[in-house]
């Protein structure tokens, strides 16, 4: 332990009132029997009543819940004494105590019923987090921001779950228990069929919900035929809007909101280059998805079917839309550049034996390097 660190840490944390509140604990007589237990009122304003506004002890609640009945990603506090308090994670306390160094002022987060100021609605959890600009001053935490980022997500979806847990009367959830819906998720044992919780397909990520997309794909499929296209597009993280906006030494895989809005606007843009400009021709219909790679950077897969007339089928309409070959480097520099950075495979084979494209006997799994040829062809695969 640095003590110069801990010094800072010390006078960065004396303005936090829960960590005043815990550092006044230790005037109290037999410490080590006394506990904290945290309890929600949905009709309490937690920023009155459960905030820690004085330097006194207000309360000591004693523990009189069945452990056996915990559950969830809560945080546990326990004494010496073997007891323990939970603060579970839709108090409004949770963030000021699990990111201390991120809230220093011990501001409270979003708790359940939470009132928008301005719509006179309740503010979902997403809306909360989604409106501010994730930690943009405090750049230096990079590894605790994208610890607590993560953990807002995980928050959301369990905040999601928990309500379709609770509401399975609502959405029917009788209508999905019998035996078709068994069978249809390949159990044949009815011993094995018990109580569920049933999804609703109103919950993005669920069976339900990917099924129900993938038979709108197929739908299209059946009605306007086969895709003709197949398009990618991948995030940059060099790109200028993304890099012009990073502060002195930051990376961009510590900007998850920069980088996400910068791509949502260039999807957008190709969107409108697609579907209203034409650039390919007139679309039927179509459908894409947006996935995200493990260093966080998205991309998407566009499948675009064309009318009848801009359907594309000899080597001649291929080369209206797909080139495969290098820009001349003194007509179109930019495009060259562009070619040659990400688009070359390779080198492999004898040039670079230990590329991870290289198989133990030598040879490129994608069969590089290619003979060169002058025209486009069409094979029997």
């Amino acid at each position: 332990m640095d003590p110069s660190i801990v010094t800072q840490l010390i006078d960065i944390l004396r303005i936090n009132p829960y960590s005043i509140f815990f550092r006044s604990l230790g005037d109290l007589p037999n410490l080590e029997n006394q506990i904290i237990h945290i309890r929600s009122d949905a009709g309490l304003d937690q920023r009155v009543f459960n905030a820690p506004t004085s330097s006194q002890v207000a309360a000591i609640w004693v523990e009189n819940d069945d452990e056996d009945q915990l559950r969830g990603r809560d945080i546990f506090v326990f004494n010496y004494s073997g007891g323990s308090h939970i603060v579970q994670y839709y108090f409004g306390c949770y963030d000021p105590l699990q990111y201390p160094l991120l809230f220093p002022f011990g501001d409270v987060g979003w708790h359940q019923g939470i009132e928008r100021v301005s719509r006179g609605r309740r503010s979902t959890y997403n809306e909360t987090n989604g409106s501010i600009n994730p930690q943009q001053s405090v750049t230096a935490e990079e590894l605790l921001a994208r610890e607590q980022r993560v953990d807002m997500y995980v928050k959301i979806e369990t905040s999601r779950l928990d309500y379709f847990r609770k509401k399975q009367q609502h959405i029917r959830s009788e209508l999905y228990q019998g035996i078709v819906d068994t069978i249809t998720l390949g159990e044949t044992n009815a011993s094995n069929v018990g109580k569920r919780i049933i999804l609703p397909s109103s919950f993005i990520g669920g069976p339900r919900d990917m099924r129900k997309i993938y038979m709108e794909a197929m739908a299209l499929v059946q009605r306007y035929g086969k895709p003709d296209i197949f398009l990618t597009m991948t995030c940059n993280p060099n790109w200028k809007e993304i890099t012009n906006e990073l502060n002195l030494h930051e990376e961009s895989q510590n900007r998850p909101d920069l980088v996400a809005r910068v791509f949502r606007a260039k999807l957008e843009e190709l969107k409108d280059q697609l579907f209203k400009r034409k650039i390919f021709g007139k679309v039927s219909a179509y459908v894409y998805v947006i996935e995200h790679q493990k260093r966080g950077l998205p991309h998407a897969h566009f499948l675009i079917i064309l009318q009848k007339d801009w359907k594309v089928y000899a080597p001649e309409s291929f080369d209206e839309i797909v080139s495969v070959e290098i820009p001349d480097k003194n007509t179109n520099l930019h495009l060259h550049n562009a070619v040659v950075k990400h688009m070359m495979h390779g080198p492999c084979g004898v040039l670079n034996p230990s590329n991870v494209c290289m198989k133990k006997n030598g040879c490129c799994k994608s069969n590089y390097p290619k003979n060169y040829t002058s025209t486009t062809t069409v094979g029997n695969d």
